[in-house]
């Protein structure tokens, strides 16, 4: 099977597996979106959400978060881990939004990758969930390990692996990629031990041939 029908064959599946995926960090505005995606690095979506009502609460508008005490966010967002980088990167994003865009986030992504803390696989969960444009893939840890395995990618770079991704994959499944690779990644493709033996892509998965165990269980 080449990759085009690999990977159509593998959304398919995994969109009767994961019909509800969607990001699962809570926001009700861009700049609050662009926020917790910086802060989600090393930590989980769930970690994030218990500290952004705070957060946002006491600084709803980049300017707030802009001229905050750095102690004062480093101390809301500890929990989070790598605390002072990321309460670097949040202020000075939001610096430049109120310097630069009027204090609105920018829908392009250009423009995004220029705020501090954001590389493309932020800017892709940005602008797609706050915008509705998408441009890309965003390619965190559970989408370049499955890409893998999955036979759609043998880039070590994510944004390669972006790429290999795109041009399987037609435009209208690009927003979806992320959400089910990302369920299925934490149910059952998780990184330390697959449960090959459970997946419904086994069939067609080529790593399930080579994963310690599953052989045998063949």
């Amino acid at each position: 099977m080449d990759r085009a029908k690999q990977a159509r064959a593998i959304m398919d599946r995994l969109a009767e597996l994961y019909p509800e995926a969607h990001v699962m960090l809570n926001y009700t505005t861009p700049y609050e979106l662009l926020v917790a995606v910086i802060m989600s690095a090393q930590t989980t979506d769930i970690g994030v959400n218990k500290v952004t009502p705070v957060l946002f609460d006491r600084y709803p508008t980049p300017a707030d978060l802009a001229h905050a005490e750095v102690e004062d966010v480093e101390e809301i967002i500890h929990s989070t881990g790598f605390y002072r980088n990321k309460t670097k990167l949040i202020m000075a994003s939001a610096k430049m939004l109120e310097d630069e865009f009027g204090g609105l986030v920018p829908d392009t992504m250009d423009e995004l990758m220029r705020l501090p803390g954001v590389a493309r696989k932020t800017a892709n969960i940005v602008i797609s969930n706050a915008f509705g444009k998408v441009e890309g893939i965003a390619v965190d840890t559970h989408v370049f390990r499955l890409a893998h395995r999955f036979g759609l990618s043998d880039n070590k770079n994510p944004d390669k692996v972006e790429k290999d991704l795109m041009e399987v994959l037609p435009r209208d499944e690009w927003f979806h990629v992320n959400y089910r690779f990302i369920d299925h990644g934490r149910a059952i493709c998780t990184a330390k031990k697959p449960a090959c033996g459970a997946c419904t892509l086994s069939d067609i998965c080529p790593a399930a041939f080579t994963v310690k165990g599953w052989r045998e269980e063949l």
